[in-house]
């Protein structure tokens, strides 16, 4: 059997010993966690941390059982949808009618999936390779870990920038403190560990800021200076107040529960169902090609095409089923997670069975309001430094992919070029309830652009031809 083309420690099919497993679940977990939960917050409406969670999970396991098991990467709340979900709850009457838009929505998504699957599984994916080629890949890739860069300094400093400079003041020093504690340790682990820790940075890192995190709050504590305390325990009392499990169908108070919100069916109108047609279905091809672009980026990882194997007809019924299943809990709509895609590539660990830990691992914790609680008590400078790490890996694998591109020809400058100044630059377009994110627009801006260049098939002013010139002017001389 020949040696995989890679330099992980553990292949796709690998299954790594219970004690390692069981630490490779916790940490993948953690990766996708905070951006998992923190969707529902911002949608609001009664929406839970806990739903999401488990939605995350069950979406996870479908996407591995579509894959045959052969993708190791876990399915989390989109952003992308954000635009949508508000559109179904404020296109409702009710809010349990918004639940109900949020299926509705899920499900037209979902079917956009299938019928892109369908296509593929008749015309192949070279349409795609030739559509979207190295060069477009590459740059998009590179976008969604620099389009996420800003969250990631924003909760390692503990606020918001104020016209790009930062005031320290004591509350964003203690964060900063903590978030590089955090960042530190996740490097040191990653490149001087030469066991276990290598394979678990991610956790040794954010126990090592949380820890900080605690020493500041017992110091803050006893000197009551509440500038050092950056964790909010108040959860954990009312949690230990009132000992109770949490579960999808357990809301805040009198908002409608997930499993009450079926009995609005009856009230869904057709304005309603083209309202959510007109926010979720255009989106849904956005987010195609973001499913595209982390695939290539995991292809490029492990050192395998998996649009190839399992196939893109598989992952793509995998990621839209996926989302189908994580909306029927009261979750969100779901799709490949770029913090995931990081994390194997930092960690080296490609084992799908990681990938199922992860996903059972969410799904068990859903229910459990203590372990809920505790992840939710993680200050967010803390997962700010996990984060530097993540989405600049993301970063750089897309740039990894631009090595194989001849940048010496003009056509393949301007189409990176234009790519990441779109997407650092934050161009977004909306249309109505409609948004395209930053990276919907610099991937069809550089589709465009690629399809404008490529008119003309021999290029005669290739920057190549130009240096070609130029290098034997210097050995005639």
């Amino acid at each position: 059997m020949d040696k995989p083309q890679n330099n992980l420690i553990y292949q796709i099919k690998d299954k790594p010993p219970i004690h390692r497993l069981i630490l490779f679940s916790i940490q993948q977990l953690l990766a996708i966690m905070a951006a998992t939960i923190v969707v529902p917050l911002i949608v609001g409406n009664g929406m839970s941390q806990s739903a999401a969670l488990l939605g995350a999970g069950i979406g996870t396991i479908v996407y591995l059982l579509f894959t045959k098991s052969r993708s190791p990467v876990f399915l989390g709340s989109s952003f992308a949808f954000l635009g949508s979900m508000f559109s179904a709850f404020s296109g409702a009457a009710t809010v349990a009618l918004g639940y109900v838009g949020l299926l509705i929505g899920a499900a037209m998504a979902g079917l956009v999936y299938v019928i892109i699957a369908i296509v593929v599984k008749f015309a192949g994916v070279k349409w795609i390779n030739k559509l979207m080629p190295a060069v477009i890949i590459g740059p998009t890739v590179a976008i969604i870990g620099l389009s996420l860069a800003g969250n990631a300094v924003g909760d390692f400093i503990g606020g918001a920038a104020t016209g790009g400079v930062f005031v320290v003041n004591g509350h964003m020093a203690v964060c900063m403190v903590c978030g590089f504690v955090t960042l530190v340790a996740t490097m040191l682990a990653s490149v001087y560990s030469k066991k276990i820790g290598r394979l678990i940075p991610f956790i040794i890192g954010i126990l090592a800021g949380y820890f900080t995190a605690c020493i500041f709050y017992i110091i803050g504590e006893i000197g009551s200076w509440e500038t050092l305390k950056i964790i909010d325990f108040t959860a954990f009392k009312d949690l230990f107040a009132t000992v109770k499990f949490s579960s999808f169908i357990t809301l805040d108070k009198d908002i409608y529960a997930v499993a009450k919100a079926w009995k609005s069916f009856d009230e869904v109108t057709g304005t309603y169902i083209m309202t959510i047609f007109a926010a979720y279905v255009p989106v849904a091809f956005v987010v195609f090609a973001e499913h595209l672009a982390d695939h290539k980026n995991l292809s490029s990882i492990v050192g395998k095409d998996l649009l190839e194997d399992p196939g893109l007809t598989r992952t793509l019924l995998g990621d839209g089923i996926g989302s189908v299943a994580g909306a029927v809990v009261g979750g969100c709509p779901n799709t490949t997670y770029g913090e995931s895609i990081g994390c194997v590539a930092i960690t080296k660990n490609a084992s799908t069975i990681s990938i199922w830990g992860a996903a059972i691992a969410a799904i068990l914790i859903s229910f459990l309001a203590p372990f809920m609680t505790f992840l939710k008590t993680i200050p967010s400078c803390v997962m700010g430094g996990v984060c530097f790490a993540l989405y600049g890996f993301i970063a750089v694998s897309g740039l990894k992919m631009l090595q194989k591109v001849n940048l010496n020809k003009n056509r393949n400058l301007f189409v990176a070029s234009v790519i990441l100044i779109a997407g650092v630059g934050g161009f977004q377009l909306q249309f109505g309830d409609v948004t395209l994110r930053t990276v919907a627009c610099a991937l069809i801006l550089g589709i465009v652009i690629n399809v404008i260049l490529s008119l003309k098939k021999n290029n005669d002013d290739d920057m190549s031809d130009d240096l070609t010139i130029i290098e034997n002017k210097k050995n005639n001389e």
